[in-house]
């Protein structure tokens, strides 16, 4: 019989002309999707021809859409239909694509990255950054209310949306500069392969409604109460993140640590390997994320890009 690994392969591993489907080289759990540098450099003259600049799309939200259709155009119409499978599907649900080289201008990388999530869904208003996306910097400095430009420390597990009344179904990281970074993984797990999901997601706690709040920098006055696991499919879903959970009591406080600690210290974190103009896709529901510690130099400087959002109807 196939194991989980060969199933898997045999449903969406795939070779076209304009791009290959196969297991990410650090883990099975994801897949590495190449792109013909001959299609992207299509698209990209496309985008151009249309004076669909990155301005244009934030200020027009159906020029997003057609940019999807552009890169469409150029892979085949089912391109969008296996990202989103491959998304949706438990035993995966994620992947990693990039630019193969072709461009190293950030403006098309936010277009590439753009056409990506209008595939699979709708982008939520992103309140940091005011657009439907957002552009964030790591440097040596930082003096931010989050651990998000704070290159020295550990960025806990976590999923997204947890202080927003949205759906946060899916999650996109590209990487736009980095310079002078070693260290500073993204580091993932996904829920079913974290060995104590069942002590905490059948632990009293786990069901309970628990408050969130945001801090400054992100522009969210709305306090919500959020369970931290979920029945999804019939399987566990996950929402979670350590900085904004307002526990009531020590014993809710000594849960909430100890399901983090546990997380942090699961020998299936995945460290991924990501370059610039890459980006890695990733279910928020039953995924967590987080980021190495950089180690330490004056000169570092690395940018991010993130959309999040709902999955396409």
């Amino acid at each position: 019989m196939m194991g989980i690994a060969e199933k898997q392969k045999a449903k969406f591993e795939k070779v076209t002309p304009n791009y290959q489907v196969n297991f990410h080289p650090q883990t099975n759990r994801l897949y590495h999707i190449e792109l013909s540098k001959e299609s992207i450099t299509n698209f990209l003259d496309t985008v151009s021809q249309k004076g669909f600049s990155v301005q244009h799309l934030e200020y027009t939200p159906y020029a997003r859409h057609l940019t999807a259709s552009y890169l469409l155009d150029q892979v085949g119409e089912e391109f969008g239909e296996l990202l989103s499978s491959i998304l949706h599907d438990r035993e995966t649900g994620g992947f990693t694509l990039g630019l193969q080289g072709v461009t190293e201008n950030t403006d098309e990388y936010v277009i590439f990255a753009t056409a990506i999530s209008h595939l699979i869904g709708s982008p939520n208003f992103d309140a940091m950054s005011g657009k439907y996306y957002a552009r964030f910097t790591v440097k040596d400095t930082d003096n931010s209310d989050s651990y998000l430009r704070q290159a020295y420390r550990l960025f806990t597990l976590h999923t997204d949306g947890t202080f927003v009344d949205e759906p946060t179904d899916w999650l996109l990281m590209m990487k736009m500069v980095e310079q002078h970074a070693r260290g500073g993984e993204s580091r993932l797990l996904h829920l079913d392969d974290w060995k104590d999901l069942d002590k905490y997601a059948n632990h009293p706690l786990g069901h309970h409604k628990f408050l969130y709040k945001a801090p400054s920098s992100k522009n969210v006055s709305q306090e919500i109460e959020r369970l931290t696991f979920f029945n999804h499919h019939n399987k566990p879903g996950i929402c979670f993140i350590d900085q904004f959970v307002n526990p009531e009591n020590i014993e809710q406080a000594r849960y909430l640590y100890d399901l983090s600690n546990s997380m942090e210290k699961d020998e299936s974190v995945i460290e991924l390997e990501l370059p610039v103009g890459d980006l890695v896709v990733i279910n928020n529901i039953f995924w967590l994320h987080g980021r190495a510690a950089f180690e330490k130099d004056p000169n570092l400087n690395r940018e991010l890009l993130r959309q999040r959002g709902r999955f396409n109807s």
